[in-house]
């Protein structure tokens, strides 16, 4: 695993996270009521000091209120104002020591602003939802929340009986107590922050498809009612599954969920080992299989091998719109080359000002910056050829499974499979904002 972590602030979000530690595991204990819409939550952070000592850290947290902080069992001195609690143990932590912070806190919890509307922890109808890309996270838990601060979790959810608890991971235990249940996750792989993927509501599950010896479990959670649209809708997943693994590799998890809410959403939520539906995306008529496949691919582009900070987000979609296009490809609909035409001429008609080596805060989640990251992907795919392409795709997530990346580490990567340059490639798609010509495949590639 090569972890390649950004020095300082994320330039994005200067706020959010703090490079100067790092965490290894979060344990979460979490008691819910969806009624009043009232979280309280005790969190041990495990985590580790950088190179220099540590005199104070911060974590994100939003506007709940403190009961209890601890640094190594020891009371230090606290601040919580705008998002950040700022903390100041007894004495200096040294370099490279392990250390232990422990954080209650409770309040009704509610989405962070950001400059996409609230973004975290979702009040449903009858339940609630966590949809945190990019600084979602501390809407409902203390961390430090940066996407290359990746570590495992333990996720542990009381709440009414009546209500299932589905997150990102395996599920332990459930315990029934009185009127109230609690489920235990553990999600052992490295974990970002805002990949922690957690909803609550009533839902039935299913398994979907035989995963066999050796297999990977897919479970949906759905309402009851829209069970037989589900099932056509999502009865090719499994499918995806085995063609992703063909070309990306093993599926980097232990199991993968799909669930999907009485409400609608605008786009599905991805989180780790989990993608969140909206009751607008079940029609019976896969009418959103391609957002089926981009959630899917998001476990080995985005969630596997994640960004070492958020000027990268096009390594995340891109890929995960590539692999739209190779669904399609490989299921009998049109090619990718027929699909990166219809993305290059919608792109030709748009400003092109869009560099996706660093397309900017505001358009992070541009249609655009998806669009010409699939096209970047196929320009790649074209030079390479097929067979150094899926060679080269293969060893990229292997190499940096669990770990952070950034778009020069790919650049270099994609460079010792090819048989010619492509620094050209990767200086008209990537770092340039002029839209070049459509890419085509060599006669033989």
């Amino acid at each position: 695993m090569a972890v390649q972590q950004s020095v300082g602030q994320d330039p994005y979000f200067p706020d959010n996270g703090d490079s100067r530690y790092r965490v290894h595991r979060y344990e979460l204990a979490l008691d819910y009521r969806p009624g009043p819409n009232r979280l309280s939550g005790t969190a041990r952070i495990n985590a580790i000091v950088g190179r220099s000592p540590l005199a104070e850290f911060q974590l994100n947290l939003a506007d709940f209120k403190i009961g209890r902080v601890r640094v190594d069992g020891r009371q230090p001195h606290y601040t919580h104002r705008g998002g950040r609690l700022r903390v100041r143990p007894a004495k200096p932590l040294r370099a490279g020591a392990a250390f232990t912070v422990e954080v209650h806190w409770s309040g009704n919890p509610k989405p962070v602003n950001s400059p996409w509307g609230g973004l975290g922890w979702e009040e449903l109808a009858d339940g609630a939802l966590v949809a945190s890309q990019p600084v979602g996270a501390p809407s409902w838990f203390p961390c430090n929340d940066r996407p290359a601060d990746k570590a495992s979790y333990l996720i542990s959810v009381t709440t009414p009986s009546a209500y299932a608890v589905v997150a990102g991971g395996r599920l332990l235990t459930r315990t029934t107590k009185a009127s109230t249940t609690t489920w235990v996750y553990e999600q052992s792989a490295p974990t970002s922050s805002y990949l922690v993927g957690l909803t609550i509501g009533k839902y039935q599950t299913v398994l979907l498809g035989d995963p066999g010896p050796g297999g990977i479990p897919q479970h949906g959670h759905i309402p009851a009612h829209l069970l037989p649209e589900f099932s056509r809708d999502f009865a090719r997943q499994p499918a995806m599954m085995e063609l992703f693994q063909e070309l990306f590799g093993p599926y980097p998890f232990d199991e993968y969920a799909v669930a999907v809410t009485e409400e609608e959403l605008d786009v599905p939520v991805e989180a780790q080992g989990l993608s969140l539906f909206g009751a607008n995306h079940v029609d019976g008529a896969r009418g959103s299989e391609r957002l089926i496949a981009h959630e899917l691919a998001h476990q080995w582009f985005g969630n596997s091998v994640s960004i070492a900070d958020w000027r990268h987000i096009w390594l995340n979609e891109g890929f995960a719109k590539y692999a739209e296009w190779l669904w399609s490809e490989r299921s009998g609909g049109r090619t990718a080359q027929q699909l990166a035409a219809v993305a290059h001429r919608l792109l030709s008609s748009q400003p092109q000002d869009l560099r996706l080596a660093d397309p900017g805060r505001k358009a992070m989640f541009d249609d655009r910056l998806y669009e010409r990251g699939g096209l970047a992907v196929h320009a790649v795919r074209c030079a390479l050829g097929d067979e150094a392409f899926f060679l080269m795709l293969r060893s990229w997530v292997r190499l940096h499974r669990g770990g952070a990346v950034t778009t020069e580490a790919f650049a270099a990567h994609v460079g010792r499979f090819a048989r010619e340059p492509v620094e050209g490639v990767f200086a008209a798609w990537v770092r340039g904002a002029a839209l070049p010509s459509l890419p085509v495949f060599r006669a033989g590639g």
